[in-house]
């Protein structure tokens, strides 16, 4: 199973599932039930450094690269899904835009609390007319002496309620369009004109703060620009590439959790005077579901190992996306109905696992959106620039 890892990061996934079964597992159902964001979790997540993993430790991260952030959303999304998107939300695009594209300064005043968990990060992009057409996004930002004006909102942001640094996307020159037009900003939540206007109740990820933002007036100091003005739309899409691998590498959580699942089950559950595991039926769905995984796992960590060499991982990140999303659903609906309706219950973790795993072909990027990216990059390969 960990055939592509070293001792390191080998002995890093042993001590995550130690923090997890300690500090995740007992929490996974009540979070779920009662809608309640695990801050304390999240916060004694950081305090074991797990919140950095994959960022240097000059700025207070661990220095496990690429392959050990997927191990630690992989883990955690096996037991939890709530606190795996609350992870991946603060590491994967809310402090990936700050390591990616910040200076020196913005990473030790910004990143470096949020690698060491002592702060939380969000990622300000949707709004409730630029979903899946992120360069549509209409938050404008206008240039005022030495810092930037920023009016608008943002949509269906996770951490959003209780994150302390936020990425946020605007428009500062909309004649010139996503390339040019729009810029990143870094931002405190506790400055002047930020507010939380709602936070959505969720059919899956309950766990999770998913806040719709409101920005009058905010002023942002222009030492805050990510990058340079009118480039944000790449910063964006850059942090939304690693989103997209590590969310490949959640769904491996999901899909053992449901593969797990569905084995114990089968081994224990009689009908007709036999176990489950004696049935044709049963074996096949198992077998299919394991393969999948199994295929799954190849494709993220070869994919994580490729960000780790710096080499271009763009179209493979977003085949992590789409497939890792559409195992999770098979393997989890699969294992439910080997459980039948015992799975149905809220006895077993499928019932939330089922919930949650919806999300996976949404957010970040619908599958829809992972096949126009796939499919752009084969064709720019050979020479064709097809339209969106």
């Amino acid at each position: 199973m960990d055939f592509t890892l070293s001792p390191e990061h080998q002995a890093l996934r042993r001590m995550i599932r130690e923090v997890v079964q300690n500090e995740v597992a007992p929490l996974a159902a009540e979070i779920d039930r009662h809608h309640i964001v695990p801050i304390e979790t999240m916060r004694k997540i950081g305090a074991t450094g797990l919140l950095g993993v994959c960022f240097p430790q000059k700025y207070g991260g661990m220095g496990a690269g690429e392959m050990g952030y997927c191990i630690l959303m992989e883990e955690v999304n096996k037991v939890c899904t709530s606190t795996g998107t609350n992870v991946g939300a603060h590491i994967g695009i809310g402090a990936m835009a700050i390591y990616l594209d910040g200076n020196e300064e913005q990473k030790r005043k910004y990143l470096t609390p949020l690698a060491r968990g002592e702060k939380f990060a969000a990622f300000g992009l949707t709004e409730s007319g630029a979903g899946s057409d992120a360069a549509a996004i209409r938050t404008r930002a206008v240039r005022e002496g030495d810092s930037w004006i920023l009016d608008g909102g943002k949509v269906f942001i996770t951490n959003g309620g209780y994150a302390d640094t936020i990425t946020i996307l605007a428009v500062t020159d909309p004649t010139l369009g996503a390339r040019g037009g729009i810029t990143a900003f870094i931002a405190e939540t506790d400055w002047k004109g930020f507010k939380v206007a709602r936070e959505e109740d969720k059919m899956g990820i309950r766990g999770t703060s998913t806040a719709e933002l409101v920005f009058e007036e905010l002023r942002v100091p222009h030492e805050n620009v990510l990058g340079k003005v009118g480039e944000g739309f790449i910063i964006f899409m850059k942090s939304l590439d690693m989103g997209r691998l590590t969310l490949g590498a959640a769904c491996i959580g999901g899909s053992e959790m449901a593969v797990d699942s569905a084995v114990r089950w089968a081994k224990t559950r009689q009908q007709y005077g036999e176990e489950l595991a004696h049935k044709q039926s049963v074996q096949w769905k198992i077998a299919n579901m394991a393969t999948e995984l199994e295929a799954l796992r190849s494709l993220v960590y070869r994919t994580a190992w490729l960000v780790d060499t710096g080499q271009p991982f763009s179209q493979l990140a977003a085949m992590c996306k789409l497939y890792g999303s559409e195992v999770a659903s098979r393997a989890i609906d699969m294992a439910l109905q080997i459980h039948g309706g015992l799975g149905f219950t809220r006895d077993f973790p499928l019932e939330r696992g089922f919930r949650d795993a919806r999300i996976g072909e949404i957010y970040e990027g619908t599958s829809e959106v992972q096949k126009i990216v796939i499919a752009n990059n084969i064709f720019r390969e050979h020479g064709v620039r097809v339209r969106p």
